[in-house]
């Protein structure tokens, strides 16, 4: 009798055990389901957040390009602006300087005419000399200004810079060739200001 409850005893020890053994099996299964689920989880985030941050570098770079190309873009329609006005701006410049100098020029014809009809017994005296020296200056500034005469007497007739008044028969000149220069011509840098009044040989 006290045998069967030994046994009875033991084998109720033993189902205890098997429970308690299988309920911390059933645990620990949960518990590793759960940590899987969970790493599974956190590796679908990582790998939407890599897509997303993917995404995020190529809007970056697109905008950054987009904004470069703008910079180039304006960078090169302000050179050519800045160019255009400096162009412009010398265009005026010359334009005004050349309207001064034309009217500079009869004041410059005058004091040569004056030079040319000086008594011949007053070309050596102090006033003369004066003149002489006033006119030389005169010149001296219109050329370092840009002021330049045309050349004429001697040289074959162009349209370009001659103003023929008189035409003349002369074998000797030869054809086409200025042979007398009624009014000097001047140019202003590379601006004809006043064209020689000049007589060809035909």
């Amino acid at each position: 009798m006290a045998k069967e409850r030994e046994l009875k005893w033991v084998k109720e020890a033993q189902e205890e055990m098997d429970e308690e053994v299988k309920e911390t099996a059933e645990t620990e299964e949960a518990e590793a389901t759960e940590e899987t689920a969970e790493v599974e989880t956190n590796e679908a985030e990582a790998e939407g957040s890599e897509e997303v941050s993917e995404t995020a570098v190529d809007e970056a770079d697109g905008k950054l390009k987009e904004a470069v190309e703008k910079y180039q873009r304006l960078f090169a329609e302000f050179d050519n602006f800045r160019k255009r006005t400096d162009k412009e701006k010398a265009a005026r410049y010359d334009m005004g300087a050349k309207d001064v100098v034309e009217k500079i020029l009869p004041v410059l014809d005058n004091f040569e005419l004056a030079l040319k009809n000086v008594p011949d017994d007053k070309e050596a005296s102090a006033f003369a000399e004066g003149m002489e020296m006033i006119h030389k200056q005169f010149v001296k500034v219109l050329e370092d200004l840009g002021v330049t005469p045309i050349e004429a007497v001697g040289k074959e007739f162009d349209p370009n810079f001659h103003n023929a008044v008189m035409h003349v028969d002369d074998e000797e000149a030869g054809d086409n060739i200025v042979v007398e220069e009624f009014q000097k011509g001047y140019m202003y840098k590379e601006h004809v200001v006043r064209y020689s009044m000049v007589k060809v040989a035909n």
